[in-house]
């Protein structure tokens, strides 16, 4: 659970962005320095503990314009590889929304109201990227996000190469 304008600096320090995510060592260790960039006093939860690879949270609740500043595609690789599948924020910057969709490693889904004042880190929250929901465990509480049409298609597909060799577009490797 974070606030508003989360950017990418926070997401991923620029120090770790000589790791390479094309090869799979470095793909793992990216992971292990996702949101370790958020100051310790706002955020003492850390979202990967130290000496880990993956975060127990799949899921990601943001304000608004998360994934701002650089345009760097290590952050969605950094979060997808931490064990993110989807955050959750009030709007995104556009090209981290975009590098999402490119990388096909996490869900970028706007929400409808602004959720990341009504829960806390740890609570339970159960996504249906079918009907576009979000349910609050604990209170059973349904939340509401934009629906991410095409864009779905080609997260699901491991991102734009796999959807574009799915499709035909490009030749296989």
């Amino acid at each position: 659970m974070v606030g508003d304008n989360i950017d990418t600096d926070q997401i991923i320090p620029a120090q770790y962005l000589t790791l390479v995510p094309t090869i799979p060592a470095e793909y793992e260790k990216l992971g292990s320095y996702a949101l370790s960039g958020l100051p310790e006093d706002k955020y003492p939860v850390r979202y990967v503990e130290p000496a880990k690879l993956d975060s127990e949270y799949s899921i990601i609740v943001a304000g608004r314009n998360f994934g701002c500043g650089s345009s760097r595609e290590h952050a969605p690789i950094a979060l997808g590889s931490a064990g993110c599948r989807v955050v959750l924020a009030e709007s995104f910057a556009r090209i981290f929304f975009r590098n999402c969709i490119a990388t096909g490693e996490l869900f970028p889904c706007e929400l409808i109201d602004r959720l990341c004042d009504k829960i806390v880190t740890g609570d339970e929250l159960e996504v249906d990227l079918d009907k576009c929901t979000v349910t609050h465990i604990r209170t059973a509480k349904v939340f509401r996000f934009r629906p991410l049409g095409d864009a779905r298609e080609v997260i699901e597909s491991g991102g734009l190469f796999n959807y574009a060799r799915k499709k035909g577009l490009i030749r296989k490797p």
